[in-house]
């Protein structure tokens, strides 16, 4: 049975809330909505497990992937990333963790409501994702501990209006007669139509959906008048909110901050609060609009499909009948990927996964999990392959334990990713022994099968093909990288493919020995 969100206030106009909450709450497509942003507004910015968690995040859905992808590779982004940005770490990287996050939830949003009423969700959505930038433009300002946060409130401002729009059009219009018409508030309009404000809408549905009351909180209207100098960390985010939303407005109006009345306005009630003067407001109008641009192209426009993940690699001084070599380059065909899931465009991948790479140890503030995951990432899509695990050896039990991870397994299976090296005669034992890169073109065939230790026939039953690419550092083991997939690939990999992959491990080892 669908639960019913409780009524706001008991006055005239409850059936009208009460019937727009039961539609509400009756969306089959709002719960898993709320869940995945609450788990984006979860993640914290700080920890070596924050960019981790939100690049799986945003892997684990193809077309946010996507969205994401394109928004790095807009102009402006790009210019200054210095070329074509192929990964969801290196966007990270460039764009800084919390835009990623802001501009993920504000991708939830737009996927998750830009359904009925197209045109006027979409008007709503865009003045949200403007509002976002403005936020995260002033907390970049800001003293205050944990300042992103005030992007994300900034988002959520408006979300009152939005699920009016999307959920009552009717109700949406006859508010928006009454601001015109009769000049009112929105907060005296939604009142007068539905009993309660756009603010008070939504804090019933961010509670519903656990989103943090620090957030909700800021929601809030301010009193009317001039905004004095906040005293704590919750006022200051119920001001940047409010700032926000109104500055949004008026920018997707195209006014000018220099002489317009309205910004003047707006600059006398929060410019102390904020310490913004004229200059400041003219710069923020202008950052904002390039940004904002760029958030919403990303999620209009149709984007560019990215390459599928799967794959597959090398040579070594294994005995020849375990070794797997690679096949002739084949001609590019009018598909994307080979019938096993690698991208015809593998070379090209690979390549820009070096650049970032390089580009990242050079900037000299990239820390060893976050460069492993770039090449992890790289790994993934580039090749075609499921999943890819870099796996660090324990110096006291010397048993061997996924560190990161990325692609289509289980969390229990990640987590179970343990093994040891008993006797050294394993497929595994023997790359490590000898420092050797081996591909796994077909893991069924007889000679194969035989090398392939339990604990990976038992953890990995459907692995079909698979790589795996020992990390020795001043000649200790130190792990290895792993990765694999559920289809046979007969077409090998050509030399140049095989000498990126082992440029990105040597980069992987470079990070990782001490200097």
């Amino acid at each position: 049975m669908t639960a019913v969100y409780p009524a706001i206030a008991r006055i005239d106009t409850t059936r009208v809330r009460e019937d727009l909450l039961q539609k509400i709450a009756s969306n089959p497509s709002l719960p898993a909505l709320g869940s995945s942003i609450s788990q984006v507004v979860q993640l914290a910015s700080s920890g070596d497990e924050a960019v981790r968690n939100l690049a799986h995040f945003v892997l684990s859905d193809a077309g946010l992937t996507q969205k994401i992808l394109r928004l790095a590779n807009t102009v402006g982004y790009r210019a200054a990333a210095g070329g074509q940005v192929t990964t969801i770490s290196r966007a990270i990287f460039m764009l800084g963790f919390d835009a990623v996050k802001t501009s993920a939830l504000a991708m939830l949003l737009v996927e998750g409501m830009s359904g009925k009423h197209a045109q006027d969700v979409r008007a709503e959505l865009a003045q949200a994702l403007c509002a976002s930038i403005v936020g995260r433009e002033l907390a970049r300002r800001s003293h205050f501990k944990d300042s992103e946060e005030a992007a994300v409130a900034a988002l959520f401002k408006n979300m009152g209006r939005l699920l009016v729009a999307s959920h009552d059009h009717a109700l949406y219009k006859e508010i928006l007669v009454l601001m015109g018409a009769d000049k009112l508030s929105a907060g005296r309009a939604s009142m007068a139509c539905m009993g309660c404000s756009f603010e008070a809408l939504a804090e019933v549905v961010l509670h519903d959906w656990q989103i943090p009351d620090s957030i909700v909180k800021a929601l809030a209207p301010l009193p009317s008048g001039p905004v004095k100098v906040a005293k704590s960390r919750p006022e200051w985010l119920q001001q940047v909110a409010a700032f926000s939303t109104s500055a949004a407005s008026l920018i997707f109006q195209q006014r000018d901050p220099a002489g317009d009345t309205a910004s003047r306005l707006l600059l006398e009630q929060f410019g102390p609060a904020l310490g913004l003067d004229q200059a400041a407001m003219v710069a923020l109008y202008k950052t904002v609009t390039e940004q904002s641009h760029a958030l919403i192209d990303a999620n209009v426009c149709t984007p560019v499909p990215a390459a599928r993940p799967a794959a597959v690699l090398s040579d070594s001084i294994l005995p020849a009948d375990i070794m797997m070599h690679a096949g002739p380059e084949l001609e590019m065909s009018a598909e994307t990927c080979h019938p096993s899931g690698k991208p015809h465009n593998s070379r090209d991948l690979l390549l820009a996964g070096v650049k970032d790479v390089t580009e990242m140890m050079a900037s000299g503030r990239c820390k060893v999990n976050d460069l492993m995951l770039l090449v992890l990432e790289t790994l993934h899509h580039s090749l075609g392959f499921r999943f890819a695990t870099i796996c660090v050896r324990d110096p006291r039990s010397g048993q061997y334990r996924a560190r990161l991870s990325l692609g289509n397994l289980p969390v229990s299976a990640r987590s179970d990713f343990l093994f040891s090296l008993s006797d050294g005669r394993d497929l595994f034992g023997l790359a490590l022994a000898n420092d050797a890169d081996l591909l796994i073109s077909d893991a069924s065939a007889a000679n194969i099968a035989a090398l392939i230790p339990a604990w990976h026939r038992s953890l990995l039953p459907d692995a079909r093909s698979f790589i795996v690419l020992p990390l020795l550092i001043t000649g200790k083991s130190f792990g290895l990288v792993y990765a694999d997939r559920i289809h046979v690939a007969p077409e090998g990999v050509p030399p140049d493919e095989t000498a990126l992959i082992k440029m990105l491990k040597g980069q992987v080892i470079t990070a990782l020995t001490p200097h």
